[in-house]
């Protein structure tokens, strides 16, 4: 088998048998949205970038990491206003997000990492992760679960050195909008950016984005390596609006 991270490319015989082995005992659940970004950025901005980071960092943790598929509608209420976005009530976002988290644990993986990249599923769950610990520590007391969003885990320098603005993650900003660049540019259309009102994304470049990227799945596999060994457990990591 080659040395792939996605559970979705696995075969049942495959994952079966990796979790045999030892290898696996780590699942990340990238969560994001479907949702506008202004006139310039595609709608999946949010589930794209949180699942890249998971991949990628799962990729430089091998075997130990399997990502789940990502959910990729959010909470979005807010953005509704704009034709296209697709949105979650919380209650029942939650409730496929723990069934997920609960998938995973009754194959007997022991660690689970929801990565978030969407700020509207930031307050549900802060609401409700310390419930699902106390669930699973009263039934399967052997499981750890954590949540945090990939822009909380990078360096403050690194994103500072390279964002004109200094600000993340912004909302279709210059932060999202230098991702963009560097992964995905069909995804960024710039006389959109050029002829709208908001023009800070006009300071982003891939050169930036390309930076910005690498320190995100540098931090991110950071985290899931400390986590794994022992940290983060059981308690809440500070999350920036």
């Amino acid at each position: 088998m080659t040395e792939q991270v996605l559970l979705t490319k696995l075969t049942r015989r495959e994952f079966r048998e990796a979790l045999a082995r030892g290898e696996f005992q780590t699942a990340i659940i990238p969560v994001g949205s479907n949702e506008q970004h202004l006139e310039h950025l595609a709608m999946e901005h949010d589930t794209a970038s949180a699942a890249h980071v998971a991949v990628e960092a799962a990729k430089r943790l091998y075997p130990q990491v399997i990502v789940n598929v990502p959910m990729a509608v959010g909470i979005s209420e807010h953005h509704m206003v704009h034709k296209g976005t697709v949105t979650a009530k919380p209650g029942s976002w939650l409730a496929v997000l723990f069934d997920a988290v609960e998938s995973l644990v009754r194959h007997g993986v022991k660690n689970v990492i929801v990565l978030n990249g969407h700020g509207g599923n930031v307050a549900p769950l802060q609401g409700i992760f310390g419930q699902w610990r106390l669930f699973f520590k009263i039934d399967r007391p052997e499981v750890n679960l954590q949540w945090t969003s990939y822009w909380d885990l990078m360096s403050k320098d690194v994103a500072e050195q390279n964002l004109k603005t200094k600000r993340y993650p912004g909302h279709a900003q210059e932060f999202e909008t230098a991702f963009a660049l560097a992964l995905w540019p069909e995804n960024v259309r710039h006389d959109a950016m050029r002829d709208q009102v908001d023009k800070e994304p006009l300071e982003a470049t891939a050169e930036a984005g390309a930076a910005l990227v690498e320190d995100a799945i540098t931090q991110v596999a950071a985290f899931t390596q400390a986590f794994i060994d022992g940290e983060h457990r059981g308690e809440n990591i500070e999350h920036h609006p």
